[in-house]
This record gives structure tokens, C-alpha cells and sequence, in this order.
């Protein structure tokens, strides 16, 4: 099935004429994200040259896609967008409420009972306003989205921070916050910072052990997580043409632990294959009669580095497999120093699971990779030492490799297939004994592994690699094992070597499944009802948030000084947490309980200043607020890393915290803050971070003059009578301050429709 095909066509009718008239005004070859960009403003045929880095414009995205666990709150707020139906084409994915416990059918069905109320509300709402719907245990909504929905030279927005792994399909895919959703579904245009650019030049081949993880597991390890912040990645050159399409998917998806923008792949073969195997035989028609617009301009990729910010070159034919962490994606070690990487950090040598799957590496490819190394182990007569889960991306992939014998493999070798959706990979994961809080190492085919995430355990050790990687290790359940070099002992006292993996890009029987889990929207919803419990503790109608009373911001309480990492786990953890996030007020007792507090090196433990106890950060911001004190919260370097949910803003809106100030922000959540009316500002010199105190009070001087580019003045009053004054700095733009004095961006949008 292929949807929205008249939309595609209309991208690609006006994509020629777009680009053309970009290259005139820019006056310069075009690189892909140059081209796709241009071809999507709000004003249509480009009329000037945008900064990098610098111009704030407005962009009209073809469609949006939404996870449950985002949805509620994206939905809730579009409910009071005072419209009928989405302007753009919509989805939302049943994939982050299923907890993995047992395995697959039992952890769907115990969701479906345990989240009707949502799913439910989610349908409601998708029904009304013509949203296309995805059941649980469809899939997780990235390769949803990459098997149904991408399409090269499109532009897509979506409430989930890896959406950008729709750019393995040559598409600019951007993670957002659910207001910025709310924005395009409601017809408005959607800002964005133009983008710095990022090249990273591929060549060679990749062959053997090393996979297209790895890939991006070396460009972590080079830029670190915030390297890629304000800037698009963009992949070209012989050794990124080879790869398959799902692998770009793979390298793309975990560029958001760069802190990327989105990254993308130029339009090619592989991309073509994918399409047409994926039932999309019309739209790879239709990409082929523009493929030059597609991809960059020849002078572009021939001198790469006069068009990018920065340009990073790997060949593949020398890449190692790499394992990154643990407790960060960018601590980058190549298979053949890991060994003596665990030994010298004292990391926990035996590997308790390894855990292959999710959004980032759960393909076709992916699993028949995996399964040629498990199929070994059957055939060497290895014992697998550790634990070992597969989670399939979608519900086409898991039939299709059932189909086809995979799954029985890894069976075989005492693997558990989980459900159809993120599971371990977001902290939905009911591990057992993680409470007990052991030091212990596992090894996922995952993005993300910060502390906690996985398990809730700060002691486990999480570090990523391939799906090739991670079983291989599983195999042996030793972190010092080396597959590319290392002999194993089989049940017969024998020494045996694992042969590289092989897999398939694509099957070849094609792909099937009995049913998608797709739900189609009701023609016309306007009779459709949506009920939401008064008493419900897991969904609450929005209340809009107060618009700023024209006063600076005077005898602000310090709420927490957050030291080092600080992401929106850290800020709003998911796990448990999870099914309150369509019910704001309950979710907020969540709101920064992972942060380490500055002064104690404790978490979810601050001072109250109205009574001088402690207690957890939730208690004390609401303490203020019940007495009408607003509070500040200060953080340190990229604040708000990691997921994009707006949650980790709209907490502290919703108990009363004025201001975020901090050393410097990841771009989704600064964005979050002022969609939802917050004053988020940066340290002018950031020393002056080291210049708060526990018993602080705050004046933010300057509001009633606010303008794009002038800096506000921060008065600290200490407790001892002294004071410290310094500037501090904004990046709001005209736009974005009038959202700040509407009280948040969805109040201004409902002033607008009237």
C-alpha cells in the first residue's frame, strides 16, 4: 500500500523549480540538505540566502508523525487548536507503553489491558481528526515510518527525538517537541534555526564483521554528543552508496546522540530497492524522474570542503566494529582495544545480556545477521553465555523473519522475542532483580545508554554496538572476547572460531504480513466523541498556561543547581513514568528527580528555602508555587539532551519555574522551553555558573525591553546580603517572544484562529 502519493507528486512537481531559483539566490552548488530545505519554505520560491547557524525561517513540513507516549500530549494541545482536521498527513504509533517482561504475546496482551484507556483516547482522537492510526504492536514508529512513510526529498517532523532515521531514506526528518506538531498539523508554518552543515565523506566498502553501526559509532566517538548540535549530517561519497538502505536508517537514527539536527543520505539504488520492496514501486518512479534533485550537486561532493561547516572522512574497507560506554553513546572503542578497555577501567567483565532490536537496528538485514552468528552457536555446539532478547522493529519485519526461520534460530539458542516496540531500549523493561542495584554490563544493538535507562539500575553498564556485536559477545558473555580474533570452547571441550555474520539486505521472497496494525481515519470525525475521566490519573485536559504579566522576573528561589549531564531522562525519566504522559499534573512529580543536585551530589534532594528542609525537587517547586514564589532551575553543559519530549518542559511550566539557565542547551529541549512560554537562557560567561549558591534568590532584569539578540540582566541575591550581577543571553527571535508573552506558543496559535 502507498500513502499519500498525490502528496509526493506535489513535492516533486515543485521541487525542480524550487531548487533552481535556491541555487540563484545562494548563487553556489547545492548540497541535498540545501535543496530540501530551500524547497520547503513557507514562502515558497526562495527569495534570499539564509545564514547558517543564524537565519531563523519558517518551513512547511509534508507530515508528522507521532509515538503514544508524545501523542497524548501533542494531541491534548491540538485539541485546543480550535481545528477539525490535521492540514498535513498524520500518523501516531502504538510502541513505547509495552513493557518487555515475559515475551511477546504476553507483554501485548498485559498492555492492551493495562493502557486501554490511552490507546483508546489516541484512537478517538486519531479518528476525529484524520490521523492515521498504528495498533499496538504494529511496530516502533521509526521503521513504521521508514517502511510506510519516508520518502527522498521530503521534510517530516515527528515527537520522538529519532524520527531522524527517516533520513536513510533521503529525507530531512526532524525530532520536535509536541507543540511544534501541534504547529504543522494545525497549518502553521514551523521554525527552525537554518542549519549548519556537516559532512562526512564514506569510502571504501564495508565488509565482515563491521556493519553500518558502526559507521556511526565512530562519528560519535569524533564529534561526542553535542559536536553535532545546530547542524544537519550529511552522508556521501562511493562507501555510502553501498550501503543498504536500512543501514543509512541505522546511521541516521543514532545521529541524534550527536546532538544532529537530523542527518540524511542522498537518493541512490539502495534507496530505490528498499522503496520498490517495501511496496513502493511508484514513488521510487517518481524519485527516479527527479534523482538529480535528490541528491547534492557534483561540485558539491568534488570539493566538499568549500559547502559544509566541517567535513569528516572514514573509509569503510578500514572501519573496525566499534563498542561504545558505557553510561554515554560517544565513548567510542574499536573492538581491538576494548578488552584492554574493560580490564582498565574495572567495567564488569562478564556480559549479563545482550539485547538486539529496536528502532535503531532491528531490519531484514539486521536480523539475518544476527542469526547467522546464532545459527553458529547451534552448529559449533556453543553454549550462549549471557541472556539474549530480540526485539523486531515493526510487525512486517517480525512475521517476515518468522517466515522465514530466523526467529526459531534464535530461540534455539534460548533467545526471547519481545514485543514489537521500544521495550529495554526506553526503560520499559520489568528486568528482573534490577532493583537490587548490582554493578553488572550488557551490551544492546540500542542508541541510547545512559545511566538508568535500560533498567533503572545506575550500575549497569550499557554499552552499544551492532546487532553483529552484540551477539557475538552474548555468545561468549565475556567483554574481553574479541569474535574478529578470539577462540571460544564448545560443549565438547573443542576450540572454535565464530566466522563472520552474512546477512540480506532484503528477502527474498519479498516481504509479508497478516496484518500491518494500520487503522485508517473515519471519512469525516465530527461526530466522533473524545471522553476524558475527570478522575483519570493518567489523561487531563489542558489547562492553558498564564501569559506573562508585563513585570520582570523578581525573588526567584533556586529549585536546583543540576551538575554535569543533565538529559531529559534526568529532567522527566521514562520507564514507570511512562503512563503518565497524558496527564500533566501527575507526571510532573517526576520532574527533575535524576538530576544531581550541585551541592549534595544527590539526586531528587534539594533545599527548601521557605523552611530550610530537604526533600525531592517535585515537593519543593510546588511548595513555591502554592505561596505564589516562582523558582529557577540552573544546569550545566547541554542541558536537555537525548529525548524530545516536551514533558521535560512542560513540568516545570506547570509548577511554577520561570526561568532555566544554563551553561549551554541541546536544541529540542531549548525549543520545548519556549514553545510552552519559559524563559530559557544561556550563561554570558559561563564561569558566572559558579557563582550560584545553595540559599540564592533571582531578579531576571531587562523583560519589558526583550528583543531578538539583546542580552537581560541576572541580579543573585545571596543570603549573606551580598549580591552578584551579570548579562545573560537569549536566542529568541521575534516569534518566539511573542510566545513568551502569550503565555505559550498553542495560546497564541488559539488567538490566531480566533
Amino acid at each position: 500500500m502507498v500513502f499519500d502519493i498525490d502528496m509526493i507528486k506535489e513535492v516533486y512537481a515543485r521541487m525542480a523549480e524550487r531548487i533552481e531559483a535556491a541555487r540563484k539566490v545562494v548563487n553556489k552548488p547545492l548540497t541535498l540538505t540545501e535543496k530540501i530545505l530551500y524547497a520547503h519554505l513557507d514562502e515558497g520560491i526562495a527569495k534570499q540566502a539564509y545564514t547558517r547557524g543564524v537565519s531563523y525561517v519558517d518551513f512547511n513540513p509534508d507530515r508528522v508523525a507521532m509515538q503514544d507516549a508524545t501523542a497524548q500530549m501533542a494531541l491534548l494541545q491540538f485539541m485546543q487548536a480550535g481545528k477539525d482536521r490535521v492540514a498535513v498527513p498524520s500518523t501516531v504509533h502504538c510502541d513505547h507503553l509495552i513493557q518487555a517482561k515475559v515475551g511477546a504475546k504476553e507483554d501485548l496482551e498485559t498492555a492492551v489491558i493495562t493502557n486501554r484507556e490511552v490507546y483508546d483516547f489516541l484512537a478517538s482522537v486519531s479518528n476525529k481528526y484524520g490521523i492515521g492510526f498504528w495498533k499496538p504492536g504494529a511496530g516502533i514508529i521509526h521503521q513504521v515510518v521508514l517502511e510506510n512513510y519516508a520518502f527522498p526529498g521530503g521534510m517530516m517532523i515527528g515527537t520522538d527525538s529519532h524520527t531522524v532515521n527517516a533520513g536513510g531514506l533521503g529525507m530531512v526528518a526532524i525530532g520536535v517537541g509536541g507543540a511544534d506538531a501541534v504547529d504543522v498539523m494545525a497549518g502553521m508554518p514551523w521554525e527552525l534555526k537554518f542549519p549548519k552543515l556537516i559532512g562526512v565523506k564514506l569510502t571504501g566498502k564495508l565488509s565482515g564483521w563491521t556493519a553500518a553501526k558502526d559507521v556511526i559509532l565512530k562519528v560519535a566517538g569524533i564529534l561526542t554528543v553535542k559536536g553535532g548540535t545546530g547542524a544537519i549530517v550529511e552522508y556521501f561519497g562511493e562507501g555510502a552508496e553501498s550501503i543498504s538502505c536500512t543501514g543509512k536508517g541505522t546511521i541516521c537514527n543514532m545521529g541524534a546522540e550527536i546532538g544532529a539536527t537530523t542527518s540524511i543520505f542522498g537518493y541512490g539504488e539502495k534507496m530505490a530497492e528498499y522503496l520498490r520492496g517495501t511496496g513502493r514501486t511508484e514513488v521510487a518512479s517518481e524519485a527516479d524522474k527527479i534523482k538529480d534533485y535528490l541528491t547534492g550537486d557534483s561540485e558539491v561532493y568534488a570539493d566538499p570542503e568549500k559547502y559544509f561547516d566541517q567535513i569528516i572522512e572514514i573509509n569503510l574497507s578500514e572501519l573496525e566494529p566499534h563498542i561504545n560506554g558505557p553510561f554515554t553513546p560517544d565513548l567510542a572503542t574499536p573492538v581491538s582495544e576494548f578488552a584492554e578497555a574493560v580490564k582498565k577501567n574495572g567495567w564488569p567483565q562478564k556480559l549479563e545480556v545482550g539485547l538486539i532490536g529496536s528502532c535503531t537496528n532491528s531490519s531484514y538485514e539486521d536480523i539475518t545477521r544476527a542469526a547467522s552468528l546464532a545459527q553458529q552457536a547451534i552448529d559449533k555446539n556453543l553454549e550462549v553465555k549471557s541472556e539474549y532478547t530480540v526485539t523486531p522493529g515493526s510487525e512486517l519485519v517480525r512475521y517476515t523473519v518468522e517466515r522465514d526461520g530466523y526467529l526459531s534460530i534464535f530461540e534455539k539458542i534460548g533467545g526471547v522475542v519481545l514485543a514489537n516496540a521500544c521495550g529495554p531500549c526506553i526503560g520499559q523493561w520489568a528486568r528482573h532483580n534490577a532493583d537490587k542495584e548490582e554493578k553488572n554490563s550488557i551490551m544492546t544493538s540500542f542508541n541510547r545508554n545512559f545511566a538508568k535507562r535500560a533498567d533503572g539500575n545506575p550500575n549497569t553498564h550499557a554499552f552499544v554496538a551492532s546487532p553483529d556485536m552484540v551477539t557475538a559477545f552474548a555468545i561468549a558473555g565475556d567483554l574481553t572476547f574479541n569474535p574478529m580474533k578470539d577462540y571460544l570452547i564448545n560443549k565438547d571441550g573443542e576450540k572454535v572460531k565464530l566466522e563472520e555474520p552474512m546477512g540480506i539486505d532484503l528477502p527474498v521472497r519479498g516481504f509479508a504480513v497478516d496484518d500491518a496494525g494500520y487503522q485508517a481515519p473515519a471519512e469525516d470525525g465530527s461526530s466522533v466523541e473524545i471522553s476524558v475521566d475527570s478522575n483519570s490519573d493518567r489523561l487531563q485536559i489542558l489547562t492553558p498556561f498564564k501569559e506573562w504579566d508585563g513585570e520582570d522576573y523578581k525573588g526567584l528561589k533556586l529549585l536546583i543547581k543540576a551538575k554535569g549531564k543533565c538529559t531529559t531522562d534526568h529532567i522527566s525519566m521514562a520507564g514507570p513514568w511512562l503512563r503518565f504522559r497524558g496527564h500533566l499534573d501527575n507526571i510532573s512529580n517526576n520532574m527533575l528527580i535524576g538530576a544531581v543536585n550541585f551541592y549534595n551530589e544527590e539526586t531528587n534532594k534539594v533545599k527548601n528555602q521557605l523552611s530550610g528542609d530537604y526533600g525531592p525537587v517535585p515537593d519543593t517547586a510546588r511548595a513555591y508555587k502554592s505561596v505564589g514564589v516562582g523558582s529557577i532551575v540552573i544546569g550545566d553543559e547541554n542541558y536537555g539532551e537525548g529525548s524530545s519530549r516536551e514533558h521535560a518542559a512542560m513540568e516545570p511550566r506547570n509548577l511554577g519555574v520561570k526561568v532555566v539557565l544554563v551553561r549551554s542547551f541541546a536544541r529540542i529541549h531549548e525549543t520545548n522551553l519556549k514553545k510552552q512560554g519559559m524563559l530559557g537562557l544561556t550563561f554570558a560567561n559561563k564561569a558566572d555558573y559558579d557563582k550560584v549558591k545553595e540559599d540564592d534568590t533571582f531578579d531576571i532584569l531587562g523583560l519589558k525591553e526583550i528583543a531578538p539578540g539583546k542580552q537581560l540582566e541576572v541580579v543573585i541575591h545571596h543570603a549573606d546580603g551580598t549580591k552578584d550581577e551579570f548579562p545573560v543571553n537569549h536566542t529568541y527571535n521575534q516569534n518566539q517572544i511573542d510566545w513568551f508573552k502569550a503565555g505559550s506558543a498553542l495560546n497564541l496559535i488559539k488567538e490566531q484562529n480566533g
